[in-house]
């Protein structure tokens, strides 16, 4: 399966703030919200976005971002906010655990945001983190 790039997402750990319980897994600001709704607005075919974890960069993880058509497995995470869905992958869900999903605009980038709690390091450019 062919993996397309949905949005590029930096990394920060989040240092001096106590994990919050929420009920979701994964909360976003309103920014984020609106950019996702963008986003799926020339997609009528998919429902949402979807988050994963896997090994890259120099740190170790990294996030992927990808459209999702359907919930693709019954043990990934759903998270529904503002009318928008996030489906977080069941192998990410420990690791995103407490996040907030945020989106970014500057003069020279536009990407999602991902501040996590749980992240111990991340890598110069921010793609990569360590838990």
């Amino acid at each position: 399966m062919a993996t397309r790039v949905v949005a590029t997402a930096t990394v920060r750990a989040v240092t001096g703030r106590k994990l919050i319980p929420t009920r979701a897994a994964l909360t976003l600001t309103s920014a984020a919200v609106q950019r996702i709704k963008t986003l799926l607005q020339d997609k009528p075919d998919m429902i949402g976005l979807k988050v994963g974890v896997r090994q890259r960069g120099c740190n170790g993880l990294s996030y992927t971002l990808d459209y999702a058509s359907q919930k693709a497995d019954k043990l990934d995470e759903e998270v529904v906010q503002d009318g928008v869905k996030v489906f977080i992958d069941k192998k990410a869900q420990l690791s995103l655990l407490g996040t907030e999903m945020d989106f970014v605009e500057s003069k020279l980038s536009s990407e999602f945001v991902f501040n996590n709690p749980n992240i111990k390091g991340t890598c110069g450019c921010g793609e990569s983190f360590s838990m």
